[in-house]
């Protein structure tokens, strides 16, 4: 599978990913862009070349003579890059700052936006070859060269997040085990489990585009999950070696516990995770599907890549050892920092539950005052070219031609008239808003496109407030770049809800299954619910309100990415519904073979704590990395992942579940009569005797 994967990926992956967005339902925009297809206008890209010096000599001969060189090299990429250049030498007075220092060159690029995408490196070449000629710092910025920035800056997020997070994961791994071939393992794993998900992602993509981040996606979960799965199943194969089981029995033993325990692990991640694919947008549905797919994959490396590699290794998996790990092993517990705080948590569970719930629910206030939306130009780095001439646009010139509100307008002459001079009256009623271009039909249909320059960033919430109240005032489709944001908002934000309650629904009915007990699956959601809105608030705090943020290297904006709440709530949910499963399957199994709540509520935490502090350490280590790039939507996604897993594993497992199931006593595995029918469904491994939901009579 590895051989095919990577051929497959090295031929196929690259033709199906894309850097647009794709509504999969119908929103006003697109409809405003479809009608302006139908009058034979799509949306012209035009990118602005930015010519910028310090002496205020832009029109002396020298410099003049070089910007025609730059023109000439542009328009010599041909009709098929570019459709239009304006000469230097009939630049518009209102194309020249008045400090004399900068001047604007606008190029046309030719054909629609995705064409644009694809050829603007050609355009950003020659410009940077003449960069510096005479004297002149040269930038590009528009819509084409600005995603090409955000690309770049992706993959450049990617590498840094790669080598991050495996570097720091490999240090938790030998930390944990203790020896250097045990810790490449799981390494290994998670790998595989990359490779064959992306496989699969450019099979998937032959039957739709699929984005470009759907990458950074699989990369990223599949080294958080990969390497837990592998972790859990190892660790329990070195125990029961300790303990003198035979090899091929303490693999089998092995798969019985740990890996059933990463299959339902594994399934709870696919559940939470399928929430995204319902929302009407691609970048969503590539998410979520790019996730799943590396979840499956790593699940299935666990249960049959990971088997095979410890049967050819045996005990040479202890093989490298650390100095620490010298001493002799043994699998009976010892009296841990873990072990030491559960008998303090339920000697006052009552106490112990409600300051630590009392801690994150304070942690959430923040996250009602959220802003979400764009962080458009300012996500980038300072020093990225498109964003200094972008920066340069905004402080000497109006932006009114970078992203125009397009409003097409069908119908007779006398139609046309009317709608026109309605438009043009409500524009006037806005400074932010320049005077009305009309382009006229190119094709039978009757028909006309208003164009309107918007004076603001098109991306800031200014801009989207235009938009809405422009769409109030008219029974008229409003379309552009800013009105394509504001659907995208608002089906992040519609949505929101929607998939809260598809992954709830779910995740509840899979832990019911799972473990046959009603107030078990209540009490997941609700405490998941607590770190998840800990984790928000968390970030609300840090990214948008600039607490912290100067600490650990973040941009400073005053938004959260629009997508982030959504994405967050499917991913987190998963990834805390994963240690949920590991953590209550050794409980269980320590109660189904004493029926001793409480004992086993102690020794499946203390047992299990080691093993689920290493794995999310793990998942931080690879979730910095990611925060640690340029990018501030990267940075917003790396912190919110990394301090709800990090809130997850240790006040959360180590505080609140053991408080709660302490107060719940045998209640914790109350399964009514009506839902007897229920599957039994043992993660545990082997039955014991005991059925079970309807557990022996507590000895406390």
């Amino acid at each position: 599978m590895l051989v095919g994967s990577l051929a497959i990926v090295s031929t196929q992956l690259a033709g199906v990913l894309s850097t647009r967005f794709t509504f999969h339902n119908n929103p006003e925009a697109l409809v405003a862009s479809k009608q302006m297809e139908s009058l034979g206008s799509m949306d012209a890209v035009t990118e602005q070349v930015v010519f910028t010096v310090t002496d205020r000599s832009l029109r002396t001969p020298q410099k003049l003579r070089a910007m025609r060189a730059v023109a000439a090299a542009v328009e010599a990429l041909g009709p098929q890059v570019i459709t239009k250049v304006t000469s230097p030498d009939s630049l518009p007075q209102a194309l020249i700052a008045r400090s004399g220092n900068t001047a604007v060159m606008p190029v046309v690029m030719a054909g629609d936006i995705n064409t644009a995408y694809s050829t603007i490196t050609r355009l950003l070449a020659v410009t940077a070859a003449a960069d510096g000629t005479a004297g002149m710092d040269i930038n590009v910025t528009g819509l084409a060269s600005l995603n090409e920035a955000v690309n770049t800056a992706s993959e450049r997020d990617l590498q840094t997040g790669e080598i991050f997070g495996i570097g720091l994961g490999l240090i938790v791994l030998l930390i944990v085990f203790g020896a250097l071939v045990a810790a490449l393992i799981p390494l290994i794993l998670a790998i595989a489990a990359i490779i064959v998900a992306l496989a699969l992602t450019a099979l998937v993509g032959q039957f739709g585009e699929l984005s470009l981040f759907v990458t950074n996606m699989i990369t990223m979960m599949g080294l958080a999950v990969g390497i837990d799965y592998a972790l859990f199943i190892v660790s329990r194969f070195r125990e029961e070696r300790a303990a003198g089981v035979p090899k091929l029995d303490a693999i089998e033993r092995a798969g019985a516990t740990s890996g059933r325990a990463v299959f339902f692990s594994g399934l709870t991640v696919v559940v939470a995770l399928a929430g995204l694919l319902v929302v009407p947008l691609s970048i969503f549905v590539s998410l979520g599907l790019g996730a799943i797919l590396v979840a499956l994959c790593a699940v299935i490396a666990a249960l049959t890549l990971l088997p095979a590699l410890l049967a050819l290794l045996g005990d040479n998996i202890d093989r490298g050892r650390m100095p620490w790990s010298r001493r002799p092993r043994t699998s009976s517990p010892t009296r841990s920092f873990w072990t030491k705080l559960v008998e303090r948590v339920m000697a006052r569970p009552l106490v112990s539950f409600l300051a630590t719930a009392a801690l994150l629910l304070a942690a959430s206030i923040p996250y009602w005052g959220i802003n979400t939306g764009a962080s458009g130009i300012t996500q980038m780095p300072p020093s990225t070219d498109a964003r200094i001439a972008f920066e340069t646009l905004r402080s000497e010139f109006s932006l009114g031609d970078f992203s125009p509100v397009r409003i097409p307008v069908l119908g007779s002459a006398v139609e046309q008239h009317k709608e026109v001079a309605k438009l043009r009256a409500i524009a006037q009623t806005y400074p932010e808003l320049g005077p009305l271009e009309i382009v006229p039909s190119r094709t039978a249909t009757p028909g006309v496109i208003v164009q309107i320059p918007m004076l603001v960033d098109s991306s800031s919430d200014q801009a989207e407030r235009i938009i809405r109240r422009l769409r109030a005032a008219t029974p008229l489709p409003v379309g552009g770049a800013t009105a394509f944001n504001v659907e995208y908002f608002d089906v992040s934000d519609d949505y929101l809800p929607v998939v809260v309650a598809i992954v709830l629904t779910f995740s509840f009915l899979v832990l019911l299954i799972a473990f046959r007990s009603l107030v078990v699956a209540a009490l997941a959601m609700l405490l998941n619910l607590l770190s998840v809105g800990a984790a928000f608030g968390l970030l609300t705090l840090v990214c948008q309100n600039g607490v912290g943020a100067d600490l650990l290297g973040y941009q400073q904006v005053h938004t959260i990415e629009a997508w982030l709440p959504l994405f967050l709530f499917a991913v987190l949910f998963g990834l805390s519904m994963d240690y949920h499963v590991f953590l209550l399957s050794r409980i269980r199994e320590r109660y189904l073979a004493t029926g001793d709540t409480t004992g086993a509520i102690a020794h499946g935490i203390s047992s299990s704590a080691r093993l689920i502090t290493g794995a999310a350490l793990i998942m931080v280590a690879v979730f910095a990395g990611f925060s640690a790039g340029s990018l501030v939507m990267f940075q917003q996604m790396g912190f919110g992942l990394g301090v709800a897993v990090l809130l997850d594993a240790t006040l959360v497992r180590g505080i609140l579940v053991p408080a709660a199931m302490r107060l719940l006593g045998k209640w914790n595995w109350y399964l009514p009569k009506w839902l007897a029918w229920l599957p039994e469904i043992s993660i545990e491994g082997p039955s014991t005797g005991k059925r079970e939901g309807t557990p022996p009579p507590s000895r406390r």
